[in-house]
């Protein structure tokens, strides 16, 4: 008999639980490293991105889109298979809380560690690839490309900004789930790749690939960014609030919360007794 080669979404959902429960369970200074890391790992994925499109022509829409999205996946990839706490992951703890497995106060205190920690993460390496004069590449079209697309994300509306956040998680938060069911790398690998690839084709917001492609526009513009609209306040209130409001509800709500109605709450139960390798969560964290 051959080993099996995936999980089904019912095995998804238990393992989904307990992975919650283990994060909630890690200690807030590891949880913030990690989360360093996660930041610096989307930074990479989308740095690379935009290297890699910043000199093609303005007209070239869909095949800049198509590039950058077989590329950006990598700091997913990253974060699940060497290690590393994305926020937008983690609003799939919500699972696990449902299920009175963690607490409200468990996940928000998670959410909150890994959400700062992404962004000193993902800003550092906007520091860093500044600093290091890689902006400069193409006589500094790779530093204009990143001035562009931060004021671009400053010019949606408030609605706009929270729709496409919710879009964008909704897929994210597929490819973590996805990625549960793999048994192998490889496997891991494409599961998480594709979903991330159609969030960047269709132009959806991320709060945390954000928390690099605005800043990196604003440290590149300078001086000149207060007069580009590129500020601080500007940046909070007009994308990072919304956006992360909207990949809150696409995360935790549209795909753990439904997930989580049709495979774990109590009207589920008698489904969950006939699957095959049904995995009872081992640990509940109340703190």
């Amino acid at each position: 008999m051959q080993d099996k080669r995936y999980l089904t979404p019912q095995e998804i959902s238990d393992t989904c639980t307990n992975i919650g429960i283990k994060k909630c369970s890690i200690c807030n200074k590891k949880l913030f490293v990690l989360a360093i890391l996660g930041g610096m790992y989307i930074a990479f994925g989308a740095s690379s991105a935009n290297m890699a499109i910043h000199n093609l022509p303005a007209s070239a829409v869909g095949i800049k889109k198509l590039i950058a999205g077989t590329i950006f996946p990598v700091g997913l990839m990253m974060i699940i298979i060497a290690g590393g706490e994305l926020f937008t992951g983690n609003n799939l703890i919500t699972v696990a809380a449902l299920q009175k497995k963690v607490s409200w106060k468990a996940l928000l205190n998670n959410w909150i560690i890994v959400y700062l920690g992404n962004f000193i993460g993902a800003f550092l390496l906007a520091w860093l690839l500044f600093n290091s004069g890689i902006f400069n590449t193409s006589q500094g079209l790779l530093g204009e490309l990143h001035i562009k697309i931060a004021q671009e994300k400053l010019n949606l509306t408030f609605s706009q900004a929270f729709i496409r956040g919710i879009l964008c998680n909704v897929l994210v938060a597929l490819a973590v789930w996805m990625s549960y069911a793999a048994t192998g790398i490889v496997d891991k690998i494409f599961a998480i790749w594709f979903p991330v690839m159609v969030f960047i084709i269709g132009g959806y917001e991320h709060c945390i690939a954000n928390m690099y492609y605005i800043p990196a526009g604003m440290i590149t513009a300078g001086s000149n960014a207060a007069s580009l609209g590129l500020t601080w306040p500007a940046f909070i209130v007009k994308n990072l609030i919304p956006v992360t409001l909207g990949n809150i509800v696409g995360g935790a709500v549209v795909v753990g919360g439904f997930y989580w109605f049709i495979y774990c709450n109590e009207a589920s139960s008698v489904v969950k007794e006939t699957v095959p390798g049904f995995m009872k969560p081992q640990l509940t964290v109340k703190e």
